[in-house]
């Protein structure tokens, strides 16, 4: 292994990008993606920060929900957009090292912070004499501590894997970022023991998070089936399908990729399946949860309202 990690110099990632006119239409698709991710999940946190009438449970996930969107997307599309404009397809080892732990540890912290707003909604719809009581401050908090937390400890174990493990004299990563299962076709060593573990974590991160917000929506959708609102029937339904839709799009392609074995995987349909947990999911996000969130929009507009006025009152004659 040693003689290995001392001729090291780097990898090569192989990108997303193909090399036409169709690669180009996909570089400024995914630059458009990142820009609209970014403006909607930083005016989120600012949104949330600004008005008080936001400072409940709920905005407190949504707010660390957007921070971490914010990071989990830096990690990945900056490094992959100038790799297209530089043609530097290079990633050194600490890098890629880096990289993966990033992505790891926000993907991680992701997932489970997930599964704490579907039962912050499970709480609030199901059993809202006791939510203030069950969602209280020091209940997120610990929440989302602990998603961080575990999402750290998860990320550090695979990190520490992919940078101990003996590589070939191949340096190409047929992705487009440091993703431990492509890194691990490169191997010169038989990996199937780390491969079970990324199946223990798969199960431990994705399904068993996924398993409990399907369990909660199915208790929230109970609920509100049995709702005498017609019209608060429809607007909860509206909602908690959505969210679930969105939930959905963002741990399915996760869990498929990771718990394939690799006799099974394929670099075209797991580059494919990335863009939807690394690039989309951080977009869709501040629209599910926020842009067709009743609160927020009239928070928006009380902020706008305000910063008009004092426009105009500092425009008056002294």
């Amino acid at each position: 292994m040693d003689s290995y990690n001392q001729t090291f110099t780097g990898f090569i990632l192989l990108g997303l990008f193909p090399p036409s006119q169709t690669g180009l239409f996909l570089f400024i698709v995914i630059v458009l993606i990142f820009l609209t991710a970014w403006i909607g999940n930083l005016s989120m946190i600012l949104l949330i920060l600004l008005e008080s009438r936001l400072h409940t449970p709920m905005y407190f996930l949504l707010s660390q929900l957007s921070l971490i969107d914010l990071n989990y997307i830096s990690t990945i599309v900056p490094k992959m957009v100038s790799d297209f404009m530089l043609g530097n397809k290079y990633i050194s080892f600490i890098g890629c090292g880096f990289q993966i732990f990033l992505f790891l540890t926000f993907g991680g912290a992701e997932t489970l912070l997930l599964a704490s707003m579907a039962y912050d909604r499970y709480v609030a719809i199901c059993f809202p004499l006791h939510y203030a009581t069950r969602m209280n401050k020091r209940v997120c908090v610990l929440m989302i501590i602990g998603s961080w937390v575990l999402g750290s400890i998860n990320s550090s174990a695979h990190t520490g894997y992919a940078l101990h493990i003996p590589y070939c004299r191949s340096r190409a990563i047929n992705h487009f970022f440091c993703d431990v299962p492509a890194m691990l076709t490169l191997a010169c060593m038989d990996t199937w023991v780390y491969e079970y573990t990324v199946f223990v974590s798969t199960i431990l991160f994705l399904v068993l998070p996924f398993i409990g917000i399907v369990c909660s929506y199915g208790r929230v959708f109970l609920a509100v089936y049995r709702m005498h609102s017609g019209a608060g029937r429809k607007k909860a339904y509206s909602t908690c399908s959505t969210h679930l839709t969105v939930v959905t799009f963002f741990y399915a392609p996760f869990a498929y990729t990771y718990l394939r074995p690799r006799s099974l995987r394929s670099p075209a349909e797991d580059k494919t399946l990335a863009v939807f947990y690394t690039v989309l999911t951080p977009m869709f996000n501040p629209i599910i949860y926020s842009l067709r969130n009743k609160e927020v929009m009239e928070a928006l507009r009380r902020i706008t309202h305000r910063i008009c006025f004092s426009k105009n009152i500092d425009k008056l004659p002294t």
